[in-house]
């Protein structure tokens, strides 16, 4: 019988790991934005900025780039990011299982087994669905809803969600002229 089916306590649980939950949220973001859009930048075209990526966060091996950036992907299309072409392949990456004083702990020794411990961390804690990608064509950059009801659908209402509701407010203004304009000359044509 799992801990879960016996009754575990998962607040408090997870009372004791915020941090650690925390950190897993800005790994796993700062993974899945190793590409930008709007710069026309990926950190995975390099084997050197790979290396550097992950040294800056301490987090072993860097791996094969091929392999990374197709666990990417994976993780990208999993949160409902579109895609041309084939499906992603399933990412693998090396994760270990430890016993330290009493409690399973997972580590890893390469880049590619660190995030996606972190990845499993946070879908077993429920924070999983919170993580989305932004819906404006031009950035697609991977965020962390925060709110309550999980209804974000832009990484940063201030530029994305201003942005798309200027340019459905000028598409609607557009309509309504023409509809306007349509109609004017219609009558105008019957007088």
């Amino acid at each position: 019988m799992t801990g879960l089916a016996a009754g575990w306590d998962h607040a408090a649980f997870t009372q004791g790991r915020a941090g650690d939950a925390e950190h897993d949220v800005e790994l796993l973001l700062a993974f899945l934005n190793t590409r930008d859009l709007e710069l026309g930048t990926d950190v995975l075209d390099s084997a050197a900025a790979w290396r550097a990526w992950v040294t800056e966060r301490g987090l072993g091996r860097a791996g094969d780039p091929d392999e990374v950036r197709a666990a990417r992907a994976s993780l990208r299309a999993s949160l409902g990011e579109r895609h041309d072409g084939p499906d992603p392949t399933p990412a693998a990456g090396l994760v270990r299982v430890d016993l330290s004083h009493g409690v399973p702990t997972m580590s890893s020794t390469d880049a590619l087994g660190a995030v996606l411990g972190a990845a499993a961390r946070l879908a077993v804690l429920g924070s999983w669905e919170r993580f989305k990608i932004c819906q404006a064509d031009d950035c697609r950059w991977a965020f962390f809803d925060r709110s309550r009801n999980r209804s974000r659908t832009w990484c940063s209402m201030q530029t994305c969600g201003n942005r798309e509701k200027a340019r459905n407010w000028r598409e609607r203004r557009a309509l309504s002229v023409t509809l306007a304009f349509n109609s004017g000359h219609a009558t105008a044509g019957h007088a």
